[in-house]
């Protein structure tokens, strides 16, 4: 099995940090969040990865190449023009069902399913509250798809879409990103996958609807630090600090890497802090320090800092800093 994963866009919602920093090389206690996802698909008889890349592509093909004991196989999507527009960049290259993971998210799923369903095809799914930010799907009482609808304005379904797919039909895939391409884009201009899957539906094929025990947002800052506290209480991430750390008081759950100094401090709870870091007379809740960042006299809360930034004798809360520039979190 081929597994495509679309790692084009600019992940907006980060930045600062994600003009330097592709959004799926985003670290989350200790780790970039595509890590998490890799771990996920290990399992599986993986022939290639087809990588459809964009932002900061030489980045991110260095480091798959570097980092992942898989044959990859990258392609630029030079035009963002939407799910379905990055989809339709891997069809030259498969020849049978594929995997079609969106790393902007971790999530505990049983992809096992991809070898026992009759199906043709799987859409993993979990229930939400937010569901205006994604595609929701309708099924029936066996939970097969019988509708998807991308961003309702109104409650049609809270399941969400969570950007996991095996498709079986892998040729009626293709023939409905075609189909979609054809047609006038939809919200922002853009292509949806999601059409694709209702043209599959609607000629017939059965994509059934499978639940996620867990599924965590790494796309914008409050759910990437919630991310990071799930990770830290559940996901066996924690790690407090290993050496001195004079006057402190830590709040668990904490990650505190090798090489980070702190002293006359509060950190916690849901604290990341990585290497070469230096914290000092200061509190830090609720966030996620980078390498070599120095704190002094200051508090940092809500927020995610890249790294080597200074925060000196200042209040950074509900926020993104990297590279000097600071923005609200969004």
């Amino acid at each position: 099995m081929k597994v495509i994963v679309p790692l084009a866009g600019k992940g907006t919602r980060l930045l600062p940090l994600t003009k330097r920093v592709p959004k799926p090389l985003v670290r989350v206690a200790g780790r970039p969040v595509m890590d998490y996802v890799m771990d996920t698909v290990k399992g599986l008889d993986v022939e290639e990865l087809i990588v459809i890349t964009g932002h900061l592509k030489d980045v991110v093909e260095r480091y798959i190449v570097d980092h992942y004991d898989v044959k990859a196989r990258f392609v630029e999507q030079k035009t963002l023009d939407g799910t379905a527009g990055a989809i339709n960049l891997a069809r030259p290259y498969v020849k049978g069902p594929v995997l079609v993971i969106f790393v902007d998210t971790l999530f505990e799923a049983d992809l096992s399913l991809s070898k026992t369903s009759d199906a043709d095809g799987i859409i993993w799914a979990k229930e939400v509250e937010d569901y205006q930010r994604f595609g929701v799907i309708v099924t029936d009482a066996k939970g097969y798809m019988q509708r998807i609808v991308e961003k309702p304005s109104t409650p049609v379904s809270r399941l969400a879409n969570i950007g996991l797919q095996y498709i079986k039909d892998w040729k009626t895939l293709f023939d409905g990103i075609a189909h979609v391409l054809d047609q006038p884009p939809g919200k922002g201009g853009e292509y949806y996958l999601t059409d694709a899957f209702q043209y599959m539906v609607d000629r017939g094929k059965r994509l059934f609807t499978a639940p996620v025990a867990g599924w965590y947002d790494c796309g914008k800052v409050d759910t990437l630090l919630e991310t990071n506290r799930y990770l830290l209480e559940r996901g066996g991430r924690a790690r407090p600090p290993s050496g001195p750390c004079p006057r402190c008081t830590i709040v668990p759950p904490v990650y505190i890497e090798e090489g980070v100094t702190i002293h006359d401090a509060t950190i916690g709870p849901n604290v990341s802090i990585e290497t070469g870091s230096f914290v000092a007379e200061s509190a830090i809740a609720n966030s996620i320090l980078g390498r070599n960042v120095r704190v002094v006299r200051g508090t940092v809360r809500d927020s995610l800092v890249g790294d080597d930034q200074k925060i000196e004798g200042e209040t950074l809360q509900q926020s993104v800093l990297d590279a000097g520039e600071r923005a609200a979190a969004r």
